[in-house]
């Protein structure tokens, strides 16, 4: 499996309009777009950070995974995201490994990405995200 780098940080929250001023006032973290994934019940807001991004995730419906996640744990980290470059290899060389998916196949992910990810419990208590951009 190609990795490419860190694509992005996922973070949890109830309200992107509450949190938002501490990355852009206090941070000083500029905004690059908020997006609403239909797909996944999420509103996101991506904050790049050099090659890498800050994504807030804040729930549209409490059927929202990201909902049950934050009734369950509370507001913070969600989830780590590797670039890949070619996500259906990447999903093929996990299962021949054996490792526990969420997704065996790729959805639509914010801003055009095929994503992906991996059970916690195959990576030892972190959600793993998979993710392929679209070409330039």
């Amino acid at each position: 499996m190609k990795l490419e780098n860190l694509d992005h940080i996922g973070v949890a929250v109830t309200s992107i309009a509450e949190v938002l001023p501490f990355w852009e006032s206090v941070v000083g973290i500029r905004l690059h777009g908020i997006e609403e994934v239909v797909e996944q019940k999420v509103r996101t807001a991506f904050l790049p950070v050099d090659d890498t991004e800050i994504e807030l995730l804040e729930p549209t419906s409490a059927e929202s995974p990201v909902a049950a996640f934050i009734e369950k744990r509370g507001e913070g980290l969600h989830h780590i995201a590797i670039r890949v470059d070619d996500i259906d290899a990447a999903l093929e060389e996990l299962k021949r490994h054996g490792v526990r998916l969420i997704d065996e196949q790729p959805r639509n992910g914010a801003g055009g990405t095929r994503i992906a990810f991996v059970h916690p419990k195959a990576t030892h208590g972190v959600l793993l995200e998979l993710c392929e951009r679209p070409p330039k």
